[in-house]
């Protein structure tokens, strides 16, 4: 069963016995991913490192690359 089919299901039994639907399938996805990122800066900065924003961190791995032999 999808996540789409069970979102389903349960809007309907939430429907059935008046209770609170339930949140749609990735609505909280973005805000997740924002605070991994932030948990793991705060994490850094406890263990000592800087807290490196996460562009400028692709960009540094993106540019000190290796080129494939």
């Amino acid at each position: 069963m999808s996540a789409i089919e069970q979102y389903l299901v349960d809007t309907y039994r939430a429907t059935q016995h008046r209770t609170p639907m339930p949140p749609p399938p990735g609505r909280d996805d973005v805000a997740v991913l924002r605070e991994a990122r932030r948990y793991g800066q705060f994490r850094a900065v406890l263990d000592g490192a800087p807290a490196r924003h996460p562009w400028r961190s692709a960009l540094r791995r993106l540019l000190t690359r290796r080129p494939l032999v």
